[in-house]
């Protein structure tokens, strides 16, 4: 049973392929359809149930702990994703900009020209830019109510200060901006590299995590019955829930370690 949980759960976490890739830009027009994913509490319940039947409460108290582990985990991972991605997109989108102010547009309708084609968040944040030029207002105000991610506020910030120095001393507004984006470059670029490093002692640490679940595979396969001294006694059932929390306190630290790229 524990095997095939491991299999259900790496063929769920398994990452699409090129080619499925390439299959859906064939038809850009089509929506995709969205899978509805199933809630934690719900996950959690059956971890917990499949984990009782399987090795008691101890076994139930593990799964909780293991699958709160894991969830986390990825949570975390697909957050950073979004902000390397988020704030990439913002550079571009800075790039744009600085290209159509260096071609002599106003900087409120090459604002609102570089929104369209913008990611949505950078596009609110030069809309509202732009709304705050031709109205004569605050325009770092206006960028910090764009409802942004928390992540994108430090970059809209740095739009607004760059507007206010440029009006306050009349710089020209290009290559203040430009310097936004070369440091905005410079801070995913690094980041990227970061986390790419950091891709070894990940997997290493998923090994060494790992290592445990092996070794009792192993026991049960050679006839050790490891499985019946966690069931068969208080002794056991806390043997089990010690080394589980002390997996996955291992696990989130070195989670914690390995994800110190942060962009400010």
């Amino acid at each position: 049973m524990l095997s095939l949980l491991l299999l259900a759960g790496a063929i769920v976490s398994w990452p699409a392929t090129a080619s499925t890739r390439r299959l859906r830009a064939l038809n850009p027009h089509r929506t995709p359809r969205r899978v509805a994913q199933p809630k934690p509490v719900l996950l959690a319940l059956a971890a917990a149930i499949t984990g009782w039947f399987a090795l008691g409460p101890a076994g139930a108290i593990a799964a909780l702990l293991a699958g709160g582990t894991f969830l986390r985990a990825r949570r975390e991972r697909r957050r950073h994703h979004d902000t390397l991605s988020g704030v990439e997109a913002f550079t571009e989108a800075i790039g744009a900009f600085v290209t159509e102010l260096s071609a002599g547009a106003h900087p409120a309708s090459a604002a609102e020209r570089v929104a369209l084609d913008a990611d949505p968040a950078a596009a609110r944040a030069l809309l509202a830019t732009a709304s705050a030029i031709r109205l004569g207002g605050d325009v770092g105000q206006a960028s910090a109510g764009a409802r942004l991610p928390a992540a994108l506020t430090p970059v809209a910030d740095q739009l607004g200060r760059a507007w206010a120095l440029a009006t306050r001393h009349g710089l020209p507004l290009a290559p203040i901006l430009d310097a936004v984006r070369r440091d905005l470059d410079h801070r995913v670029r690094f980041a990227r590299q970061v986390q790419a490093r950091m891709a070894g002692p990940r997997s290493s640490a998923a090994v060494l995590a790992g290592l445990p679940v092996a070794g009792v595979l192993i026991g049960a396969a050679v006839g050790a019955a490891p499985l019946d001294v966690f069931k068969g006694s208080a002794f056991g059932q806390g043997l089990l829930v010690f080394g589980v929390l002390l997996a996955c306190a291992g696990t989130a630290w070195t989670a914690r370690l390995t994800h110190q790229v942060v962009l400010r």
